[in-house]
């Protein structure tokens, strides 16, 4: 259904089943899936949206890149099924660079006011809360939270189900499975619950926290924690998908945290 006060260009495709709200304005090159709802006053242009997808009032997806470098290139933004994007939410596509695209995944959740700039990579599950601000280039791993109005550097990296407090910021990458507060969000911990959520057994979270103690030691630098890691703890794939965060980090991974110590395992369990 597409109320009549809507603005269609001729080469949107809208599957049958969509619904496009009241002066909804969708742009060039739009392609629509099944049952996707776009409600009142959003604006799309240059985006490919899954099925099952809520678009809610006076959302932006798809507008032209905040790059200077920019020129009018064939860009777009490509968002999975049934993803929420909430008021006033910004998504802008691609600049000219990498696949010239803006991605967010499957079942995800943008809260009101957040922005995803050009070329970032949202994986499936990924929930931003209010007014959180991704710069360029931000990859930002399955699974993972981050709290309202939280601010992240171009280019860095925030891993699988990590978790940020609000009125977090940060210029480096974000360990996967961590929780961390503050500007920048020092590691406190793992994220317990999502990983209980998703079945990981006791004996791999003790691992895991095993390998993260050592990873946010100021006993160790980088690469003695990782040596001792391979050494001492049986790995699984959490292990060491970590290790490989770490090694791959172009701009360095936030890792040590405050006098005051982390909260383990052992205090939540």
């Amino acid at each position: 259904m597409i109320d009549k006060t809507a603005i269609i260009h001729p080469s949107a495709k809208i599957a049958e089943d969509a619904i496009i709200g009241p002066y909804v304005v969708i742009g060039e090159n739009v392609t629509i899936g099944s049952k996707t709802r776009v409600i009142a006053n959003a604006y799309i242009e240059y985006a490919e949206i899954g099925e099952r997808c809520t678009i809610s009032p006076f959302a932006t997806i798809g507008s032209e890149p905040q790059d200077l470098g920019y020129k009018g290139e064939p860009t777009k933004v490509v968002i999975g099924d049934d993803t929420i994007i909430k008021e006033n939410v910004t998504i802008h596509r691609g600049a000219a660079c990498g696949d010239f695209t803006t991605k967010i995944g499957n079942k995800c959740l943008l809260m009101v006011g957040s922005h995803v700039a050009h070329n970032c990579v949202l994986e499936d599950q990924v929930i931003l809360a209010n007014l959180v601000t991704l710069g360029g280039h931000v990859h930002v791993g399955f699974g993972a939270f981050v709290g309202g109005m939280s601010v992240f550097h171009q280019n860095i990296r925030i891993g699988d189900m990590a978790i940020i407090s609000g009125f977090s910021a940060s210029r480096q990458d974000i360990l996967p499975y961590s929780k961390g507060e503050g500007r920048p969000p020092v590691p406190r911990g793992l994220n317990v619950v999502a990983l209980k959520r998703r079945g990981v057994s006791q004996e791999i979270r003790n691992n895991m926290n095993h390998a993260f103690k050592l990873l946010i030691s100021e006993e160790y630098n980088t690469t003695q924690a990782i040596e001792k890691i391979k050494a001492e703890i049986p790995t699984n794939e959490y292990i060491e998908k970590m290790i490989e965060f770490v090694k791959t980090s172009k701009r360095g991974v936030l890792l040590k945290t405050h006098k005051s110590g982390h909260e383990s395992l052992e205090s939540e369990e």
